[in-house]
């Protein structure tokens, strides 16, 4: 037997090492020449003891109730059948007579709070309506509080970037018959100097007349001789040919045009004309169609209780707010800017808004940052290159409880898109999803400046996991929670509905 004192101790000639956290030390073990796997590791939460614990709670003895409703929620994101059905006005939609009321994106906000680009669009709504003769009267009825204001989703109702509607605009009809779930959206104001572009112009004032008296009529019409249309089988098509169905539509508005082409073209009304000149030569013509038909989804993923899924995603331009499905309340905090941007000439970061309007709606259910990767205009906001537009979606893949089974990218093997973004998986990575969206300028009313990508913030994900915690928890057994109470970087507030 030997003396273990006399042993004498040896090194391996090589060493493999394994690395988890700081690649500091990964890159100094490859410098000397030696073989590394680096392990992708942070603190959960950042390390906050309130958010960890509600993890804890949230993975552990609610992980089989959350899971389930979950999946059900998923299911319900990916299986729903959103059909185009009609137009009708947001007073028809909302029911009542709602008077001098203004529905406006994002949370609410009161209009001395609102950013230049929304007053500037509430004052359009307003003179269209017939209100006021011009926008500086707009501007004294709104300031006096003559006008009520009200959030679009409130009635099921998504509008993009600084859009405002009146009771006679125009809006959409999208019933997905799955769920007993309808969705509106106003169409498309188109590019230019219009009003959800933060412009209060006589051409912006027009452009709303226009879509209420010319548009909306010859849309219903067309409507009536195609029967319902599938909205998100359209979209799927589009995806596979370059959409993100976000900041780029080009390719479902063409689809839509051909499948409406013939119909136009047999209408009697002389307005067909000048509605065909508006079509061509708006190529983001879908995108409110298809916010329509993604609202009418998240509503019905909104009725599972005891989900962790984020079922809202809006931004006023001031604050970025998020509901989960199951509650009503809303989880705010400040607008970010967008990044990663391409500006129009003599447009930057000192001349944008902040991220506004309800299209990250589509985020939500597969689509925008989800599509990222098969889109060539999205990769030209991440610096040109297709990888960062995958990372995009690979983001998003990180804090996703599911994969699309309708929307397939043809540059990841037709890969689904990522869907049903968990709050838990945000919380605990500390990746927010991001949202491809449009540039508005800050004070000019010029229009947009520019397009890019923002990052939602975290502090409003942070308090949602932190409500979910406690309404799990049941009467007087909710955990205690350190969860901010005022808006400003990355702190959160709860807005009760």
């Amino acid at each position: 037997m030997r003396d273990p004192a006399r042993i004498v101790p040896s090194l391996p000639e090589t060493a493999r090492v394994v690395n988890v956290g700081l690649p500091l030390f990964a890159d100094a073990v490859t410098a000397q020449g030696a073989e590394v796997v680096s392990v992708e590791w942070r603190v959960p939460a950042g390390g906050q003891p309130a958010a960890v614990a509600a993890l804890g709670r949230l993975y552990g003895r609610h992980a089989e109730q959350v899971d389930l409703a979950n999946a059900e929620g998923v299911r319900r994101l990916d299986q729903g059948t959103p059909l185009l059905t009609g137009i009708r006005t947001v007073a028809e939609v909302i029911g009542g007579q709602p008077g001098r009321m203004l529905l406006h994106c994002g949370p609410a906000i009161g209009y001395g709070d609102a950013p230049d680009p929304l007053r500037r669009s509430m004052r359009a709504a307003v003179v269209s309506a017939g209100w006021a003769a011009g926008p500086q009267a707009a501007h004294l009825m709104l300031d006096r509080g003559e006008i009520a204001l009200s959030p679009a989703n409130e009635h099921r109702v998504v509008v993009p970037m600084a859009t405002a509607l009146e009771p006679a605009a125009p809006v959409y009809v999208v019933e997905n018959a799955a769920g007993g779930t309808t969705a509106f959206a106003p169409i498309s104001q188109g590019p230019g100097d219009v009003a959800w572009f933060g412009c209060d112009s006589e051409a912006a004032i027009a452009r709303l007349v226009f879509l209420r008296e010319v548009a909306a009529p010859v849309i219903r019409q067309v409507l009536q001789r195609t029967g319902p249309l599938d909205v998100l089988a359209l979209a799927a098509q589009a995806v596979t040919m370059g959409d993100d169905i976000h900041v780029r539509t080009q390719a479902a508005t063409n689809l839509l045009i051909r499948d409406w082409l013939p119909h136009l073209a047999d209408l009697a009304d002389p307005a067909r004309v000048a509605f065909a000149r508006f079509l061509s030569g708006n190529h983001l013509f879908f995108l409110t169609i298809a916010m329509a038909a993604a609202r009418s989804l998240t509503e019905w993923a909104a009725q599972v209780p005891g989900s962790s899924i984020v079922t809202s995603m809006a931004r006023n331009g001031a604050a970025f707010g998020i509901r989960l499905a199951g509650s009503d309340q809303w989880f705010l905090a400040e607008a970010p800017e967008v990044g990663h941007a391409l500006y129009y000439p003599g447009q930057g970061p000192q001349t944008s808004a902040r991220d506004i309007g309800d299209s990250a709606v589509l985020e939500l259910t597969g689509l925008g940052a989800a599509a990222a990767a098969g889109s060539p205009a999205v990769a030209q906001l991440v610096g040109g290159s297709s990888s960062a537009a995958a990372a995009l979606t690979e983001r998003l893949a990180d804090v996703c409880a599911g994969r699309s089974s309708r929307f397939k990218i043809p540059v990841l093997g037709m890969a689904g898109t990522p869907l049903g973004v968990d709050v838990r998986k945000v919380v605990e990575s500390g990746i927010t999803p991001a949202v491809t969206t449009g540039i508005l300028h800050r004070s000019a009313g010029t229009g947009q400046v520019g397009a890019g990508v923002a990052e939602a913030p975290a502090g409003c994900f942070a308090a949602a996991l932190a409500d979910l915690d406690r309404r799990l928890a049941g009467p007087g057994q909710s955990a205690r929670s350190s969860m901010p109470t005022s808006i400003g970087g990355d702190d959160a507030t709860v807005l009760e509905t």
